[in-house]
């Protein structure tokens, strides 16, 4: 496995180049640690075919998700939302009820303790998550392999989830002992 600790425009390049010179048809496995939905249209399927990456959000994952993607999609001349975006959207959903919650946007400590009192909701697009007492907000995050052109069916239908990570192994503390920054 080749990890690809690189992002945007040097990943594409590398990814392109290492089909070139025949790097995944000689066996090896591309792995892109900074990689979103965009950046696979970008490269194409055939170029993409077979690479891991990590990801918050698969717009395939179940009907909330597809519901999400295809709105989305109507919206922004039928590209699909990055994981970033959806973040973006879950994150600010979940503040617009806080501030709902608490009656009013003025007083952030009232609106950050609400958030905190949900603790664990089921977020639409994330599923099941938890906000942290140190704030972070955890969910289970996925391993997927880009899919062959062949396999398929409709645009942007690139990722199959090879496994997911659950919550707790995706989104460790600095203090859980297993980080040397954190000593």
């Amino acid at each position: 496995m080749i990890g690809l600790a690189n992002g945007g425009t040097d990943t594409i390049n590398a990814i392109k180049t290492a089909g070139e010179f025949g790097i995944v048809a000689g066996g090896q496995k591309l792995v892109g640690l900074v990689l979103f939905i965009s950046d696979i249209h970008a490269l194409g399927l055939k170029a993409a075919n077979g690479l891991m990456l990590t990801t918050a959000y698969c717009r395939d994952l179940n009907d909330k998700t597809r519901v999400f993607a295809e709105r989305f999609a109507r919206r922004s001349n039928g590209k699909v939302p990055s994981m970033s975006q959806v973040g973006t959207y879950s994150a600010t959903l979940a503040n617009l009820r806080a501030v709902e919650k608490v009656g009013s946007a003025k007083g952030a400590a009232a609106v950050v303790a609400a958030m905190r009192d949900a603790c664990t909701f089921d977020d639409p697009l994330f599923g099941k998550t938890t906000v942290r007492v140190d704030g972070r907000v955890v969910h289970d995050m996925y391993l997927v392999e880009v899919k062959k052109s062949e396999q398929s069916k409709k645009p942007f239908d690139y990722y199959k989830v090879a496994s997911t990570i659950p919550a707790g192994r995706a989104f460790r503390p600095l203090a859980d002992g297993n980080c040397s920054l954190a000593q």
